[in-house]
């Protein structure tokens, strides 16, 4: 008899979680509309999605519990789901620690999808930042899936936050070497090396004594991305090389 006499409400429940779908859906493309007209990242997009859908549905399944349990009040609804959130919390903390820190990695300016970053030794290439865990793609082209507690909680070096970054390399010459010589030998080929921004301070600093050679420490600005790197680094190296040899040094 209870059965039976729950029906219409079981009824009126059902048309009110079709409502909230469509009502959820219909959000979800007006959230769409409004931050594709903004330079807001993808990831934060989706997560503005995610969010407003989620509040949605929420708001449906409370009204729809409403309906189907008369005796259950907005209010003892509320207090049951603090209860229930506090037991949640204690039994999937890591869970919501990895959900807090992706909110918290889409909301702020740095790192974005595309960036080459290293944390914790993991060193690769952001592809997909989610709620839960953002998938880093090594330069050796592996994915590894980083919890995004990790991100949040330690520090991230981002290569590609700007354009360039500073390159150096070290190269040594004899003691008997005349160094103002080789600091102008060394200047030029720098200079001349193919992918150095020569717009930007070269750096040719004498900085140690070796056991065998003064050592210098060569430093220019070029691309941030680790293919520049290596790039430049080798076209520095080959150019110093001649160089060192036309001079005799």
């Amino acid at each position: 008899d209870g059965f039976f006499k729950l029906l219409p409400l079981l009824a009126i429940a059902l048309i009110v979680l079709f409502v909230t779908w469509l009502v959820a859906r219909g959000a979800r493309k007006i959230a769409d509309r409004l931050t594709g007209r903004t330079e807001i990242r993808s990831s934060l997009k989706a997560l503005i999605d995610t969010l407003v859908t989620i509040f949605v549905w929420v708001a449906g399944l409370m009204i729809a519990a409403t309906i189907l349990l008369p005796g259950l009040t907005p209010a003892s609804l509320l207090a049951g789901l603090g209860i229930g959130a506090v037991a949640i919390g204690f039994a999937f903390q890591d869970i919501f620690e990895n959900f807090l820190a992706g909110v918290l990695i889409m909301v702020r300016k740095k790192m974005r999808i595309g960036d080459v970053i290293s944390c914790e030794g993991i060193e690769g290439r952001v592809e997909h930042i989610t709620l839960r865990e953002t998938h880093v793609r090594r330069l050796s082209n592996e994915v590894t899936i980083v919890p995004n507690s990790m991100l949040f909680k330690n520090p991230v070096e981002i290569y590609t936050d700007d354009v360039e970054r500073r390159h150096e390399v070290v190269v040594g010459v004899s003691y008997d070497t005349d160094l103002e010589e080789a600091r102008e030998v060394l200047l030029t080929a720098v200079q001349n090396a193919e992918g150095v921004d020569t717009e930007k301070r070269i750096d040719i600093l004498a900085f140690e004594f070796g056991d065998s050679s003064i050592n210098f420490k060569l430093r220019w600005w070029a691309g941030s991305t680790p293919y520049d790197m290596h790039s430049t680094r080798d076209t520095v190296v080959r150019s110093v090389k001649r160089a060192l040899d036309s001079a005799g040094i």
